[in-house]
């Protein structure tokens, strides 16, 4: 595991103790109950609760502070995700909150992202396909999603997002192409969803 990992994560809700000074980035990883998932999961979804984790990390919030939030993710994502999030912490890229979907009414996702809340795992389908997204595997993480809408012909997501529409803006928080923080995620494999012809979904990473 590379050495910047500031956790020693243990699988299985044993927390990760956390080698920086408490001030810093820290991590601790917890298993999930369908019931904690609330209406983000039901059965028929391509991975059981059993097979997710929620991971507790830090973040720098838009005032430059340390926060906490939660991402459920999949239990074979951990190490990444922890990575990942350490580096953010580290490029002191501004994440406004992170919680599970399930805490907005029915775990809509519009919800969540026009609360600009970034989040992972969610149990839905790709539009107009019929197939599973990358969300529903626990293996998609949505990044500032207000600041970061997803754009396609016919119009974009969350419905509070038009001023961002304009991607020259560079206020703290946008993604875009080169940037180091894209760059955390693609330098590792992660796939961008600001490199899609049509939808573009800038605030989208995966790693199927």
């Amino acid at each position: 595991m590379p050495a910047l990992l500031a956790a020693v994560i243990a699988v299985g809700g044993v927390s990760a103790e956390c080698a920086a000074p408490p001030a810093r980035f820290s991590a601790t990883v917890h298993p999930v109950s369908a019931e904690e998932l609330g209406p983000s999961w039901h059965p028929g979804c391509p991975v059981p609760p059993e097979q997710l984790r929620r991971v507790h990390l830090s973040h720098v919030d838009f005032d430059g502070g340390t926060r906490n939030g939660d991402l459920v993710v999949n239990q074979d994502r951990v190490p990444q995700v922890i990575e990942v999030f350490q580096q953010l912490y580290d490029l002191k890229f501004p994440i406004e909150k992170m919680h599970p979907p399930s805490g907005y009414p029915g775990a809509r996702d519009e919800l969540s992202m026009r609360d600009n809340n970034t989040s992972a795992f969610s149990c839905r389908d790709i539009p107009d396909s019929g197939a599973w997204s990358q969300h529903a595997h626990g293996r998609a993480i949505d990044v500032n999603p207000k600041l970061n809408p997803y754009v396609e012909r016919d119009g974009f997501e969350p419905g509070n997002a038009a001023a961002y529409l304009d991607r020259a803006r560079r206020d703290p928080g946008l993604l875009h192409d080169g940037d180091p923080a894209v760059r955390v995620f693609t330098d590792r494999g992660w796939t961008w969803g600001g490199h899609w012809q049509d939808p573009i979904d800038y605030q989208h990473f995966e790693l199927p």
